[in-house]
């Protein structure tokens, strides 16, 4: 069943320029839902991706990665180019309980992230570390990132 979308009046659902592609998307997961038995593609696109941030500290670019419950031998790193892929799979491990209801927002299935690394990074300096659920991967920022100082300029105003 689908989930209650709040009623709108036509003038406002006539300015939401992506209403029907959402409704389309919707659609098309309902579809591909029914056709695994409601269990494969549960879920927006966006809610099966791991949850990723990448940040400059102490000279090192630093990306992590939201990964819990993914074994750690389950999880491939690699760099062609600029790019840094990070793959993997959340195992299903089937848990039922009879008597008892249980919730199940977890999405489980293969993954894949990629993010454009800046021009620069050596590849072989790479490190990978994980712990807690979380995928930390550090690499050297390239030179051409070193942060400087920009003087403002202030033009007087002339009478």
């Amino acid at each position: 069943m689908r989930s209650l979308i709040p009623w709108r009046s036509r003038e406002v659902r006539e300015w939401e320029p992506f209403r029907e592609l959402d409704e389309w998307h919707r659609s098309i997961d309902d579809l591909f839902s029914r056709f695994a038995g409601g269990k494969q593609f549960a879920g927006t696109a966006f809610e099966r991706l791991p949850v990723l941030e990448s940040y400059k500290k102490n000279g090192s670019l630093v990306v992590r990665v939201d990964l819990p419950g993914v074994e750690p031998k389950e999880i491939e790193i690699s760099v062609a180019g600029n790019v840094l892929t990070v793959k993997g799979e959340r195992k299903h491990k089937e848990e039922v309980k009879e008597g008892e209801y249980t919730r199940q927002e977890t999405a489980y299935g293969s993954f894949e992230r990629s993010l454009a690394l800046p021009d620069g990074v050596d590849a072989d300096k790479i490190k990978a570390s994980y712990e807690k659920g979380v995928l930390e991967i550090t690499m050297p920022v390239p030179k051409q990132l070193a942060e400087k100082k920009v003087a403002v300029q202030v033009e007087a105003k002339k009478s």
